[in-house]
């Protein structure tokens, strides 16, 4: 079992930056799929940015050029840079960890708020 715990969301202006992090509690080097997706008011869910062990990020075109993601193995996270924020960009934006062998298990954090607004 794995519990993943977000931080660093809040209110920002449109322009501005924020870099979410996403805590696990053990080890993630057995996670080879971890991803970053968003939810706003009254829509479905969406894959933001997605990290593959040995391959390169894949990202929504709506947020490529602005948004990157990362994995620190040693400290158990993955981060989202988020660039160039958008009043569209608001969403509660989730972290997704996946382990295929052994597996496969799945794993999501609770959220973190993401409000762009001036």
């Amino acid at each position: 079992q794995v519990q993943l715990v977000e931080s660093g969301g809040g209110l920002v202006q449109p322009g501005g930056s924020l870099r979410l992090s996403c805590a696990a509690s053990r080890s993630i080097v057995s996670m080879n799929i971890m991803s970053w997706y968003r939810q706003a008011p009254g829509k479905e869910r969406e894959l933001v940015a997605t990290i593959v062990s040995g391959r390169s990020a894949v990202y929504a075109d709506s947020v490529k050029g602005r948004f990157t993601i990362s994995r620190d193995n040693a400290k158990n996270t993955v981060y989202l840079q988020i660039n160039s924020l958008k009043p569209e960009d608001t969403a509660v934006y989730y972290c997704y960890a996946r382990q295929s062998s052994p597996g496969p298990y799945v794993y999501w954090g609770q959220g973190t708020q993401v409000t762009v607004s001036s």
